[in-house]
């Protein structure tokens, strides 16, 4: 398998796969259409916990104290009422459970990765808000990927604010925390760097970009999906090379049935970068 081969595949593939390869510090062994805008889905959950963590460490909030749990949330629309999570369109039944009562967000955080509930999301943004996130994509040196509204802001939606990211971005936001864990660099400290890997790598949704890896594989990562569109994007820790970043972004036609095969083939790009990893 040559990269060229990879390309001439995904050529085949309806819609657009974005897709990035490479080990961290370092120039991209592999890239295509790496800085094409996607919807975000769930993968801007990592930069809303950045945010949290640079506020923490800035002594804006503290991460053990509970607070809220609540379900109603400000617009990004300017005048638009507040809104809603819907529990069906959430993958963690454990959040909606203290509705009414208390979560510290710490532990927010950690479903809003592990889990990928919605509702933590927007409790946690609530907390630091857009304008801590936005910081983040530019420290991490995105150059197209933002965050404008929260989850299920669908008045928001509706007035074109929306949240993109892109293959590149998405591996900067990645590769300045895995590097971060052991140098100081752009977004936190080494602590708060090694916080946020140890929840990405607890991540439970593995039916993509972990089922491409041999079992017992270390990799920290995070994936997000909405009908039409599928991405995942991590850091790989493999027992006999360098770690290397990876991240797959699809989206087609909703209309074209393709949503279950989007996981096959990230995982196949994967488990392709994989055989690779020695040589990256």
């Amino acid at each position: 398998m040559t990269w060229d081969d990879l390309d001439a595949h995904l050529d085949r593939v309806p819609g657009i796969v974005s897709a990035y390869v490479g080990r961290l510090g370092a120039a991209p062994t592999w890239t295509r259409h790496p800085d094409a805008a996607h919807y975000a889905a769930s993968t801007m959950k990592i930069a809303v916990l950045a945010a949290l963590h640079r506020a923490a460490e800035a002594g804006a909030l503290d991460l053990d104290a509970p607070v809220p749990v609540v379900n109603e949330f400000d617009s990004a629309r300017p005048g638009a009422p507040r809104f809603a999570c819907a529990q069906a369109y959430d993958n963690d039944d454990a959040v909606w459970d203290l509705l009414g009562g208390t979560a510290p967000l710490r532990w927010l955080a950690d479903r809003m990765i592990v889990r990928s509930s919605n509702l933590a999301t927007n409790l946690v943004l609530g907390h630091v808000g857009l304008p801590a996130v936005a910081e983040v994509w530019a420290l991490a040196g995105a150059r197209t990927s933002s965050t404008g509204r929260g989850i299920e802001d669908f008045a928001a939606r509706d007035a074109g604010i929306t949240n993109t990211v892109t293959a590149a971005d998405l591996a900067a936001l990645l590769g300045a925390l895995a590097t971060g864990a052991s140098t100081p660099g752009r977004l936190a400290s080494p602590v708060a760097c090694a916080a946020m890997l140890d929840v990405l790598l607890a991540q439970e949704h593995r039916q993509d970009l972990a089922a491409g890896l041999p079992d017992g594989t270390r990799v920290a990562h995070k994936n997000g999906w909405v009908h039409g569109v599928r991405h995942a994007a991590g850091v790989v820790l493999p027992d006999d090379a360098p770690p290397y970043l990876i991240a797959v972004c699809t989206t087609t036609d909703p209309d074209d049935g393709v949503d279950d095969d989007a996981c096959l083939l990230i995982a196949d790009v994967s488990a392709r970068a994989w055989t690779a990893r020695h040589d990256l």
